[in-house]
């Protein structure tokens, strides 16, 4: 099983692997057996991993570009 360890530089951090780690969080939480103090770190992880998903897909959005087609011409320009 391999887990994303927390000590990673956030830019070292992909969307998918911090998707997955996620995941893996909420699997834990969910458990009965996971002990409070483990459980509080947990949280505090997720919502990391969770700010550093929302500003990849934020990045991502900005660089989505339109395509606009007009007389037989396809141009790009900034997704707003």
């Amino acid at each position: 099983m391999n887990i994303i360890k927390m000590n990673k530089k956030n830019d070292e951090l992909n969307f998918e692997d911090s998707l997955m780690r996620l995941e893996k969080i909420a699997e834990l939480l969910e458990n009965e057996n996971t002990p409070l103090e483990e459980s509080i770190s947990l949280f505090e992880e997720g919502i990391a991993l969770k700010e550093i998903c929302d500003l990849k897909l934020k990045k991502a959005k900005l660089k989505i570009e339109k395509i606009i087609k007009s007389k037989n011409t396809i141009t790009t320009e900034d997704f707003e």
